[in-house]
């Protein structure tokens, strides 16, 4: 059975990635730092480059089972390439967007629209999507309805651990779910004011120093995945440090734009 309590975490983790986008948007909006192109482009880029072109890579390079490469059971190389391919596909997605597509506007508050925009439909997709899944799933098994439903279309290993996932996951891992996408979008919007900067003053390297800051934030969660870390809130911890020091970089960054 699933408590209310468990069910009550999903919302949570719902309200937040849905409204936190949302609020943040009519935040900048009103201090008259919102543009709806580069928004959009930031939505079009995430969706183009970590949705479509990076997951395809990933059903070359990703073993079924999601923790290991097809071609070695290397920890190291599977951390490496799932860090690398993060970075590349959306730092240099952001390049294409503001070299290309967003050729007059690259402005500060352009900058903090794409990364919105990029980290929004981020949190829509894994956050909002996510609890909404978790909460039908939860609600056929609380009222025995998943055994004929998604459970006769799966292998039977696979249903039962689906089923085990959403009943032993608790509470606080859902609204730490939802927490995370803050500090994902802080995080977007960073890098989007590097790469674009980078594409301002011609200077490649950004888009180089992103890539990395980029795959280092992903370090812990691919080590998790992994099954090597096991203590959550240690990856989490990692995530907000990054998110923390993402939105203090927004902040200072400013500054060279005016310049």
């Amino acid at each position: 059975m699933i408590s209310a309590f468990t069910m009550a975490g999903m919302v949570v983790q719902l309200l937040i990635s849905l409204f936190f986008p949302i609020g943040l948007l009519l935040y900048l909006r009103k201090k008259q730092l919102f543009s709806w192109k580069p928004f959009g482009v930031g939505v079009l880029i995430f969706i183009l480059f970590s949705q479509i072109l990076e997951k395809a890579l990933h059903v070359v390079m990703i073993d079924a089972s999601g923790t290991s490469l097809k071609w070695t059971g290397s920890v190291v190389w599977f951390v490496v390439y799932a860090t690398l391919a993060a970075g590349i596909f959306e730092e240099f997605g952001r390049y294409v967007g503001f070299k290309w597509m967003l050729k007059k506007q690259r402005d500060y508050k352009d900058g903090l629209s794409f990364g919105l925009g990029h980290g929004g439909i981020e949190a829509i997709l894994i956050g909002v999507l996510g609890a909404v899944n978790a909460l039908i799933l939860a609600i056929l098994i609380h009222s025995g309805a998943f055994d004929h439903t998604i459970a006769s279309t799966l292998p039977k290993e696979q249903a039962d651990l689906l089923k085990e996932r959403i009943q032993d996951t608790p509470f606080i891992m859902y609204v730490l779910g939802g927490i995370e996408r803050v500090f994902a979008i802080s995080f977007h919007i960073a890098m989007s004011l590097l790469v674009l900067l980078g594409v301002r003053e011609q200077r490649f390297v950004f888009v180089i120093y992103a890539i990395l800051l980029h795959a280092l934030m992903d370090v812990m969660p691919a080590l998790y995945q992994a099954g090597v870390v096991t203590n959550i809130w240690l990856v989490e911890a990692v995530v907000w440090i990054f998110g923390m020091a993402a939105f203090m970089f927004t902040r200072r960054i400013g500054g060279k734009f005016q310049a």
